[in-house]
């Protein structure tokens, strides 16, 4: 199995989501990119190398607190993203 930062994973599932209830948001392909990697470095990474580690994080990812901690890290870097667009 690969190392993989599974927070990656966690954001790539709910960004989608996200954007369409973000009034004005880009969609293209630089904000989205831009979006994901400012999120991705507010969030603390979860490295997984085992199968055994990827049944742990998505234990963990179903609580409440860390799918909030999340949100609220992808909402500020659409914000953000919104202010500067690079398209």
């Amino acid at each position: 199995m690969k190392i993989k930062n599974y927070m990656e994973v966690v954001v790539n599932n709910l960004l989608p989501n996200i954007l369409k209830c973000q009034e004005e948001s880009c969609s293209c392909e630089r904000c989205v990119a831009d979006i994901k990697a400012i999120a991705l470095n507010m969030l603390p990474p979860k490295y997984i190398a085992t199968e055994f580690g990827e049944v742990y994080s998505k234990i963990n990812a179903l609580s409440i607190q860390f799918e909030a901690d999340v949100t609220n890290a992808i909402i500020q870097a659409i914000d953000k993203v919104k202010k500067h667009p690079r398209h």
